[in-house]
């Protein structure tokens, strides 16, 4: 009799468990797994990163010795002050390139307008370090092309343009980075009416005086988020600084990084080395957002207002000639000179039938196997990233749209921290984090691929975040009470809504990561080497020629990729999604 009142309450707490059961959907596993990667992907390496800097290489005891080896020398401390040198010189160079040309494009007349979108999508599509190639090969002392015409054309004995400088330097990278100003100032411009510029007009204000006073103030914000990113861009590159930097005997801070590699490896040293570096590209980005974020500069109109072309008359040839004078400079010019050395037997001897070959092509695509290798290992971890990129940022962004785990809004700001890290630094951090013992993935196609993933997760995350908020949660909800579950609204609803939206974002994340070289270079193995750092190797060596073929191979690729995206999504779908 004393176990009877125990009776009643077993089928109640069965009954219990049986509806949180049957309650329960498989889906909240892959949210929480989803949840649990980003922060692995993320948090790892920026925790490693950061204990790196304060430990000591054998006893692992906390020191400031690092930060004393980092910049106890005056050539460290040059490299800084070189990197923001760079940065700052590249920023004024690609404004001085890209605001005119948006202006040109968005409230001009200027003509073939589709044809200089096209050279400045080419732009950004082309790799700086290839860009740096080509100039290279342009401007090289006595050797380059340009130098080689002065001499004949003013019997000059030497050349008069030398791209191994600090000149040299901001020029190639200004070149390749110019296309992240022109977007944002072009995008500003064409959401703001022509009322103001209309009434100025009125006043007796010419269309420069116009231009000046009215139209750019109203998009400052944006032209100064633009210049911050080309800044950043700039102090985080690793291929145009090393191919040019290098060779003129100065340092800049991703190059001093590569030398803290060099035998016997320096892991805390470079770890502090790169802290710097990350926290100026953080106050940066966050300057960046805050500026294009004000609302101080905005038009207020009490109607939709309209954009009317400004009519530049004769002038309107001159823009023109600026713009594919700035597309000749970034991408026709050294492009050319790239693709003649790739089908030259020598690129000195100039363009001659004699002088053609496809041996180099030969060479690259048949009979160099690490050449081989490295074409397949480029577009094989650049589509698993991509797929890996995807389909994490599309379970995240789901996650924090329809709330579904605490701090969802967390787990979105995760997505979006590696925009900040840049990639030589986040590089470093994953070289902590998982090269020692127990993971040692370093120089595996694992290490490669998580690398890729969480550097470019914040361009997929955007676009999915964005495609998934334009949808109503009701078309789910439809799916949900006619018994099917979330990863069957998820399947048979967003995904066919949003096929362009990810398709988009799946190729820039492609493209971004068969030409990223930056993390490739210190993650790399004997086995895993990618195009990029084997142009890097090929460029070191001199072998300019097949150096070319395997760049264009790329190069190719790249424009192919590109120009299904185009059809697909549309024009400036890159340029426009990077923004």
């Amino acid at each position: 009799m004393s176990g009877a009142p125990c009776k009643p309450v077993e089928p109640r707490a069965g009954a219990a468990l049986a509806h949180r059961l049957s309650g329960f959907e498989p889906g909240v596993v892959l949210w929480l797994a989803i949840v649990a990667v980003v922060v692995f992907l993320v948090l790892s390496p920026m925790f490693r990163l950061m204990i790196s800097s304060f430990q000591e290489a054998e006893s692992g005891r906390l020191t400031l010795a690092n930060y004393r080896e980092a910049y106890g020398s005056l050539r460290q401390l040059r490299g800084v002050l070189h990197s923001l040198e760079l940065g700052v010189g590249v920023a004024l160079l690609s404004g001085v390139l890209g605001v005119p040309i948006a202006w040109a494009i968005s409230r001009t007349d200027m003509p073939a307008k589709s044809l200089v979108r096209l050279m400045v999508l080419a732009a950004f599509i082309i790799p700086p370090y290839l860009g740096a190639i080509g100039w290279i090969l342009l401007a090289g002392p006595n050797s380059g092309w340009l130098n080689r015409l002065w001499m004949a054309l003013a019997g000059a004995d030497h050349g008069i343009f030398n791209v191994y400088s600090m000149t040299g330097l901001i020029a190639v990278v200004g070149f390749a980075s110019f296309p992240y100003v022109f977007v944002f100032t072009n995008s500003t411009l064409d959401l703001i009416p022509s009322e103001m510029e209309d009434a100025a007009n009125i006043l007796g204000a010419g269309t420069l005086r116009t231009a000046f006073r009215v139209t750019l103030p109203l998009v400052l914000p944006a032209i100064l988020g633009g210049l911050i990113i080309s800044f950043l861009e700039a102090i985080a590159l690793f291929g145009a600084p090393a191919m040019i930097a290098l060779p003129a005997r100065f340092h800049v801070v991703s190059t001093q990084l590569w030398q803290f590699f060099e035998y016997p490896t320096r892991v805390e040293a470079a770890a502090a080395y790169s802290i710097p570096l990350l926290l100026i590209t953080v106050l940066m980005f966050w300057l960046q957002r805050a500026l294009t974020a004000r609302k101080s500069y905005t038009t207020v109109t009490g109607k939709g207002g309209e954009r009317r072309m400004i009519r530049l008359g004769r002038w309107r040839w001159a823009a023109l000639a600026y713009a594919l004078a700035v597309a000749a400079l970034s991408v026709l010019l050294p492009m050319l000179v790239l693709l003649q050395a790739a089908f030259a037997k020598a690129w000195g001897r100039g363009f001659s039938l004699e002088n053609l070959t496809l041996a180099n092509f030969r060479y690259v695509l048949f009979e160099q196997t690490q050449a081989q290798h490295a074409i397949v290992n480029t577009f094989l971890y650049a589509g698993g990233a991509s797929f890996a990129a995807m389909g994490l940022s599309l379970g995240a962004a789901y996650c924090v749209s329809r709330k579904l785990v605490r701090w969802a809004d967390v787990l979105g700001f995760l997505c979006m921290t590696p925009i900040v890290i840049p990639g030589i630094v986040l590089s470093i951090g994953f070289y902590a984090a998982y090269a020692p013992p127990p993971l040692a993935l370093y120089g595996s196609a694992t290490m490669m691929i998580l690398a890729f993933t969480t550097r470019f997760l914040p361009i997929a995350y955007a676009s999915s975040a964005a495609g998934i908020g334009s949808i109503n949660p009701e078309m789910e909800e439809a799916v949900r009470i006619l018994g099917g579950s979330r990863l069957t609204a998820i399947r048979k609803v967003l995904a066919p809504l949003l096929k362009k939206s990810l398709v988009g974002a799946w190729i820039l994340v492609f493209i971004l990561c068969a030409r990223e070289l930056s993390t490739a270079i210190f993650l790399v193995g004997p086995d895993t080497r990618v195009i990029s750092v084997m142009l890097f190797d090929l460029s070191e060596e001199g072998n300019f020629e097949v150096l070319a073929a395997l760049g264009a191979v790329l190069l190719v690729v790249s424009i192919v990729i590109a120009s299904l995206g185009w059809r697909i999504i549309g024009r400036d779908f890159m340029l426009r999604r990077s923004a």
